[in-house]
């Protein structure tokens, strides 16, 4: 049988130009989409490409450049800030191409009513009635732009299912490397103003590219290489002859423009860093059966933890499962309903908040990052020039008195960075960091928060994030139910099977090694009576406690002491006092600490 002729591609672009400013956007794109295939559009921040996905669509004329569409193609795009009209979800998902029982069948696929106003929905239902909308219109190319900001892993689980099973072909744009790493059979790479493919999925994307890279390097140092050889040939021609050679010179300056070019293509690389501050006590927060409720609805009950310094906890959930209230109980900002929570010495918080507060639209860059005013912000005890601290998270000078409204998502992610950041801190809160955020900014972020001796919160949905830092996780199923895990989120799922979804939870924690945080059933068997500390343990218990109640005050007055400027000079034997007391209160805090902890464990030793 003669072989079958390959289809042709459902959009095509050859050497695409589109100018943006003084230099252009896209320089000689060619990329072609194929029927059935599962493409990633992968690229840095600013390099274009949610204005390619409108170039694919013809939403955006290139100024040069051809573009190809199979006849009677259909489109379906969810852009990154959907736009929610009509009075219903309904209304909404079948305003477009879609028979309205398909598209109600959609909301519910992606847990929506259908009949649910279209105002006041949080992130993730914007995002999952976008989604509903886009496939009810059963479209040939299906075209996202991030589509897993503010969808709970629940909902970007359901969306890979869909998306492996759709018939159409899709092209999407996404910073999340497991949601990648499962749909996409082919990579489009926007770098440089022009678009390199991979026929292979996102999973051999890093190899595949950091070869590229390499690739690139070597051409671009042989291409020095030779504009110093050609140079050092013509002006010595120029010395012996006395006459100029204008075709060589033409070939040299064409050579000296093409490095130019190549130099201003390189990456920028982000400037990231972080400064623990003073050091914490070793206990960061010690909480023991904690509940809270909002009226009839428990978000999660008997929590018993504890948080050392160094550790770094991950949260997981759906959304609306209390993720950022437990944060809120942990850091104290929030009391509990039952429990205690105790909160260990000396902490400097800082907490990376998902709503973007205190970023106000109108607001200019500039005051962003100086709310005080003036021309120059503290960043980590040292004052820099606001320019260039903006500079190091990849911002122009022209972006500074630009509003925020102007900001991509990505940038306004960094920009929060840049704030949290700025300030000393051995509690770092970051939750929902990796919204809008490149790939090669999340690597960046991960590096900085691996090497960071602090303690690490992270609430996010991103998996991969979670594994490859979180040492444990806790997970909230939204039922009110709590379980903690050592490791990253793959270590959770193995542990915890059904835990988060509404299926059986009936594996149990023995079997697992996880530490269910449930209260346990009541029992028809009296009690056994439970051996406990010793009358001198449980003295010594109280003591060390009042301990770790009033040293982080000696600490303070000392430190308040040795901050007067002058002390050193009006009376060395004062301040040389002073210090010896600080360092010998700290050591004391330290040994309570410690002794605090070995107590604990033997009174919970014998409580089993």
């Amino acid at each position: 049988m003669p072989a079958m002729a390959a289809r042709p591609p459902l959009v095509a672009l050859k050497d695409v130009r589109l100018q943006d400013g003084p230099r252009p956007l896209f320089d000689g794109v060619d990329m072609a989409l194929e029927p059935r295939s599962r493409a990633a559009l992968v690229g840095r921040n600013g390099a274009g490409k949610s204005t390619l996905i409108k170039v694919v669509m013809g939403l955006i004329e290139p100024d040069s450049g051809d573009r190809s569409v199979q006849a009677g193609v259909r489109f379906a795009y969810v852009p990154q800030e959907p736009p929610i009209t009509g009075d219903t979800l309904l209304d909404y998902a079948a305003s477009g191409e879609a028979e309205p029982w398909t598209a109600e069948a959609w909301l519910t696929t992606f847990g929506l009513d259908p009949a649910k106003s279209t105002q006041g929905l949080s992130g993730g239902e914007t995002r999952r009635a976008a989604l509903a909308k886009a496939f009810a219109e059963e479209p040939d190319l299906l075209l996202l732009d991030e589509p897993t900001n503010h969808l709970d892993i629940l909902a970007i689980e359901l969306l890979e299912k869909e998306l492996l099973a759709a018939r159409c072909a899709v092209l999407v744009v996404s910073h999340d490397r497991a949601f990648l790493n499962r749909v996409t059979d082919t990579v489009h790479w926007l770098e440089g103003r022009r678009v390199r493919t991979l026929n292979k999925g996102f999973d051999a994307f890093d190899d595949w590219s950091a070869k590229v890279m390499d690739e690139e390097a070597e051409s671009l140092r042989r291409l020095t290489k030779k504009i110093e050889a050609e140079t050092y040939t013509f002006y010595r021609s120029i010395t012996a002859q006395r006459t100029r050679n204008e075709g060589r010179a033409r070939a040299l300056m064409a050579m000296r423009a093409d490095r130019a070019e190549r130099v201003r293509d390189l990456p920028r690389e982000l400037n990231l860093g972080v400064d623990s501050g003073a050091l914490s006590g070793k206990l960061v927060a010690e909480v023991k059966g904690v509940a809270k409720r909002f009226g009839e609805r428990t978000i999660f009950k008997g929590l018993t933890t504890r948080v050392m310094r160094g550790d770094r906890l991950g949260i997981v959930g759906p959304n609306g499962a209390g993720k950022t209230t437990l944060v809120k109980v942990l850091l104290g900002e929030l009391a509990p309903d039952e429990g205690s929570v105790r909160l260990g010495a000396n902490l400097e918080p800082v907490y990376l908040d998902q709503s973007r507060e205190g970023l106000r639209s109108d607001m200019s860059l500039w005051d962003a990052l100086t709310p005080g005013g003036g021309d120059s912000i503290l960043v980590r005890g040292r004052s820099m020039h606001v320019a260039a601290y903006a500079k190091d998270f990849l911002f122009q000078e022209a972006q500074l008195k630009q509003p925020i409204s102007t900001l991509s998502g990505g940038e306004r992610n960094r920009l929060l960075l840049a704030r949290a950041l700025a300030q000393p801190a051995n509690l770092l809160v970051l939750d929902e960091p990796t919204n809008d955020l490149d790939m090669d900014t999340l690597d960046k972020l991960e590096e900085l928060l691996e090497s960071y001796d602090g303690t690490l919160i992270l609430v996010s949905h991103d998996r991969d994030f979670i594994d490859r830092l979180a040492t444990s996780t806790l997970a909230l199923n939204g039922r009110g139910d709590i379980v903690e895990t050592p490791g990253g989120w793959t270590d959770f799922v193995r542990q915890n099977p059904g835990f988060l979804s509404s299926e059986s939870r009936a594996a149990s924690d023995e079997k697992t090694g996880a530490r269910r945080i449930e209260k346990a059933e009541p029992s028809d068997r009296a009690p056994s009576k439970k051996a406990k500390l010793s009358y001198k343990d449980a003295r010594r218990l109280e003591e060390v406690e009042g301990l770790m109640e009033s040293l982080p005050d000696v600490i303070a007055r000392h430190d308040a002491t040795l901050a007067d400027p002058d002390l050193y000079a009006r009376d060395p034997a004062a301040f040389d006092r002073a210090m010896k007391a600080a360092e010998k209160a700290r050591a004391d805090l330290e040994a309570a600490e410690l002794e605090w902890l070995e107590l604990e464990e033997k009174k919970a030793a014998l409580a089993v």
